[in-house]
C-alpha cells in the first residue's frame, strides 16, 4: 500500500476533482446492486441465453455498461495522467461525458429490460456521446505521453476497440427497430469481443503492467516480454473480432489459442512481479485479484469448448460469465478496493495538509462479506448455466446481491470524509 501511496503522493498535481472518479465509483457500486437483482429476475431465462431484449440481456449490460465501463472511465480519467505525467486537457469533458454515459445507460438498460426500442436507441446515442468524449480524452492522453510504451500500446489497442464498440452497440439498438443488419447475432457476438477483450480487456491487462508492481513494491516487467504478450492479446481481439463478424469457427478458434498464449505471458510477467516484490501480504484485494487470474486462464478455454460444442447447450453463457463476470469484475472490484482509499487519502491530505490513517477511511468488515459471497456467487452462477437451473442461478443472486450492497457500504463509508473534505464537490 506504500507504493500505492508513493504512486499518487507523487503526482497529486494531476489529481482531478474528487467528485469525478467518485461519480463512476459510485455509480459502478449502484450498478453491481442492480446487476444481481436482474439476474434474479431472469433466473429461468439466464442460464441458457443467447441475446434478445429482456431482463437477461438488461442483466448483461449492468456487468458491462453499470459495472465495467463505470469502473473503467472512473479509475482510467483518474489514473492514466498520472502513470503517464500527462493532466487531462480539461475537466470539463469528462464531468460532461459522466452526464451522457450514466444516464444513457440507464435509459438503454431500462429500454432493454422493457423491450423498448425508443428507450434503446436513445440510451444507445446518450452512450455512445459519453464513450465517444471518454475516447477522445484517453486519445488525446495517450498522443502526448512520452512514457511507459507499452502501456500506451494497450491504451491505443482500447481505443480503437471503443471506437468500433459504440458504433456497434449503436448499430445494434437500431437493428432492433430498423432490422439493417445483415448478421444481427454475428454483429452482437463481436461487440461482445470488442467490448469484453478489446476495450475491457486491454484496459485491464494494460493498467495491470503498472498496478500489480505498484501494489507489491516490485520493479516493472520486462518490457520485451511485454511486448510480445500485447502483441499475442491484440492478435486475439483481431481473430476473435473477424471471426465473429464473419461466423468463421477456424478464426475464433485461432483467437482462442492464441489468447491462451496472451495469457500465459501476462500471468507470468504479473508472477515474476509479485515474487520479486518487497510487499508479500497483499491482503483481501489480491485474493480477488488472484481469483479473477484463475477465470482469466479459463476463459480461453471455455471460450474454445464453446465454438466446438464440448461445453453443452450453456457453452456460450459459461464463455460470458467466465469472461465478464469471473475475470473483468472480480480483477476491478478487487483493484478498485485499493484504489478507493488512497484517492481518498490523496484528496483529504492536499485539503488539510496531512494524510489521514487508512484505518479512518472506510469500514473493512463489508469487504470480507463482498469477497466471500462474490467468490460464491460467481462459481455458483456458472453451476447454474452448466446444470440448466434457475433455482440455483436465482440463489447464486441472491448471494451475490449481499456482496454487492456490503461494497456498496463500503464505498459509502468512504464518502463522508470526502464530502467533509470538499464540501463544494461540483458534480
Amino acid at each position: 500500500m506504500i507504493g500505492a501511496s508513493g504512486f499518487l503522493g507523487s503526482a497529486k498535481s494531476r489529481l482531478l476533482p474528487a467528485s469525478v472518479p467518485f461519480r463512476f465509483f459510485v455509480a459502478a457500486a449502484v450498478g453491481h446492486v442492480l446487476l444481481w437483482g436482474a439476474v434474479l429476475i431472469a433466473a429461468n431465462d439466464f442460464p441458457r441465453f443467447r441475446g434478445g431484449a429482456g431482463p437477461s440481456l438488461a442483466a448483461v449490460h449492468l456487468l458491462t455498461l453499470g459495472v465495467l465501463t463505470f469502473t473503467a472511465v472512473g479509475a482510467a480519467v483518474q489514473l492514466l495522467p498520472v502513470a503517464t505525467t500527462r493532466p487531462l486537457v480539461a475537466v470539463w469533458p469528462i464531468r460532461l461525458a459522466s452526464w451522457l454515459l450514466i444516464p444513457g445507460a440507464v435509459v438503454l438498460i431500462a429500454g432493454m429490460a422493457t423491450v423498448d426500442n425508443t428507450w434503446m436507441i436513445a440510451g444507445a446515442a446518450a452512450s455512445t456521446l459519453g464513450l465517444l468524449l471518454f475516447a477522445a480524452l484517453l486519445a488525446d492522453n495517450l498522443r502526448r505521453a512520452g512514457s511507459m510504451p507499452v502501456v500506451r500500446a494497450y491504451g491505443w489497442a482500447a481505443f480503437a476497440s471503443l471506437i468500433a464498440l459504440v458504433a456497434l452497440g449503436l448499430a445494434l439498438s437500431l437493428d432492433e427497430r430498423f432490422g439493417f443488419l445483415i448478421d444481427h447475432a454475428a454483429a452482437a457476438r463481436a461487440h461482445m469481443i470488442l467490448g469484453g477483450f478489446g476495450f475491457m480487456g486491454m484496459l485491464a491487462l494494460g493498467f495491470s503492467h503498472v498496478l500489480i508492481p505498484m501494489f507489491a513494491l516490485s520493479n516493472a516487467p520486462d518490457q520485451r516480454m511485454a511486448w510480445f504478450g500485447f502483441a499475442a492479446a491484440a492478435a486475439a481481439v483481431a481473430l476473435g473480432t473477424i471471426g465473429a463478424l464473419r461466423d468463421v469457427t477456424a478464426l475464433q478458434s485461432a483467437a482462442c489459442v492464441v489468447g491462451v498464449v496472451a495469457v500465459g505471458l501476462h500471468l507470468g510477467l504479473m508472477h515474476v512481479a509479485l515474487a520479486g516484490g518487497m510487499r508479500k501480504r497483499l491482503g483481501l484485494s489480491f485474493v480477488l485479484i488472484r481469483s479473477s487470474w484463475v477465470m482469466l486462464t479459463l476463459t480461453p478455454l471455455a471460450a474454445l469448448a464453446a465454438l466446438q460444442g464440448w461445453a453443452g447447450l450453456g457453452g456460450p453463457t459459461l464463455f460470458g460469465l467466465m469472461a465478464l463476470g469471473g475475470w473483468l469484475m472480480t480483477l476491478l472490484l478487487g483493484v478498485l478496493q485499493r484504489i478507493v482509499p488512497f484517492l481518498a487519502s490523496m484528496h483529504i491530505s492536499r485539503a488539510s495538509g496531512g494524510p489521514p490513517l487508512l484505518t479512518d477511511l472506510g469500514i473493512a468488515a463489508p469487504l470480507k462479506i463482498h469477497a466471500v459471497c462474490h467468490l460464491i456467487a460467481i462459481p455458483a452462477l456458472g453451476l447454474a448455466i452448466v446444470l440448466d437451473s434457475a433455482q440455483l442461478a436465482a440463489g447464486a443472486a441472491v448471494i451475490g446481491a449481499v456482496g454487492a450492497l456490503a461494497f456498496a457500504a463500503y464505498l459509502a463509508s468512504i464518502l463522508p470524509a470526502q464530502l467533509r473534505s470538499h464540501p463544494q464537490l461540483t458534480f
